[in-house]
């Protein structure tokens, strides 16, 4: 028996960082939206724990116990007292270290895949808490649509959405890590007031409207600066995009993934085109959110 899980990526419409915490994190207000590129994650019975990958960037995805996949299932197994013996093959389409949340989806993936496989009986409230223990992104992986995340990002309140939106992720030659991006923030902001992060009434409204005019002038990053610091090429990807008629641009969460919100299909396809065109990036895709999160195939 295998079981299969489709999970999706991630752009946030809103990312509000606070000054960093006595524990290193830092207090967010991130608003998040499933966007369809999606990650397929396959579990078998195995003699013991195994982790395989194909597809792009699959050589940069760990094949050990550092994995998020992996350490879903090792947790789920330690729950409930049996051993994670179980063939994990990951399936890669979301951007490897570009800020869309691609491990995090492999992990709550997983986590939905072994309870599924070993009928481990686990909640959806035990499934988010063992999200939450596994990284601030993966419990939003687990719910999809659209949310809104505080503390570290992982206490989600689901948010309505009051239609499509099209969007284009512009994929960069290279990736950026994630607390590499927070450092550079801390490091920007010495010296500066950092007020507390809140999410904005009008992007939240224009979500709900699911109007793409309202929602393209509330979108924010309080990581690009910091990301555009690391990467400066990212700059030169981000006005491309808005030169072919991009309603807004910016970086995807942590990055370098650069997320283009479009008026409508055909819009978006002008946009990828212009972008592959314009030798800023590696690639781009265009694709539609909200969609759902984990879902057994």
């Amino acid at each position: 028996m295998s079981v299969t899980v489709r999970v999706p990526a991630k752009v946030n419409v809103q990312l509000a960082v606070g000054a960093a915490r006595p524990d290193g994190f830092h207090d967010l207000a991130n608003v998040f939206l499933a966007v369809g590129l999606y990650d397929e994650v396959s579990v078998t019975p195995a003699d013991e724990l195994r982790v395989t990958c194909e597809g792009p960037d699959a050589a940069q995805v760990p094949l050990d116990r550092t994995n998020l996949a992996a350490r879903a299932a090792i947790a789920l197994a330690a729950r409930r007292g049996i051993e994670p013996a179980v063939h994990i093959h990951i399936a890669k389409d979301i951007p490897v270290a570009g800020g869309m949340a691609g491990g995090s989806a492999d992990g709550a993936g997983a986590l939905l895949a072994c309870n599924t496989l070993w009928n481990a009986g686990a909640s959806r409230a035990e499934l988010l808490a063992l999200c939450a223990e596994l990284g601030s992104d993966v419990p939003f992986s687990l719910v999809g649509g659209a949310a809104l995340g505080v503390g570290r990002g992982e206490r989600l309140t689901v948010l309505e959405t009051g239609g499509t939106f099209h969007w284009v992720f512009a994929m960069a030659e290279r990736g950026l890590s994630t607390p590499t991006v927070f450092r550079e923030f801390d490091r920007l902001a010495e010296g500066r007031e950092i007020s507390e992060p809140v999410a904005s009434a009008d992007l939240l409204a224009a979500l709900a409207k699911g109007d793409a005019d309202a929602l393209a002038a509330a979108v924010s990053n309080d990581l690009q600066p910091a990301a555009l610091s690391l990467f400066p090429e990212l700059a030169d990807t981000l006005e491309a995009g808005r030169g072919a008629g991009a309603l807004a641009a910016l970086v995807s969460g942590s990055g370098p993934t650069t997320a283009f919100l479009a008026r409508d299909a055909e819009s978006a396809e002008k946009v990828v085109g212009a972008l592959r065109a314009s030798g800023t990036c590696r690639t781009a895709r265009a694709a539609v959110g909200p969609v759902p999160g984990a879902t057994v195939l």
